[in-house]
């Protein structure tokens, strides 16, 4: 990817700092999806990297982990 020198697609940073942020709450993805109003399964396809989350999506989700929504687009700190 242009621009990426990580190698990580955004697409799967999103899924890890997602599953990331979703545990360190101790939320399942089931609660997480209650808590955002959108289906369990979108949590799940996001994780798996099957769906791509929209900017509306992401703010969404940030808002339910109580983190800015850049936190689901950051690099991994290793």
């Amino acid at each position: 990817m242009p621009g990426d020198s990580s190698g990580m697609r955004l697409r799967e940073r999103v899924a890890r700092n997602l599953r990331r942020l979703r545990q360190e709450k101790s939320l399942s993805q089931e609660e997480l999806a209650d808590r955002a109003d959108i289906n369990r399964n979108y949590v799940g396809m996001l994780e798996r990297e099957e769906n791509a989350a929209t900017v509306d999506m992401l703010e969404k989700l940030a808002a339910v982990l109580e983190v800015d929504p850049v936190e689901l687009l950051r690099r991994d700190k290793d």
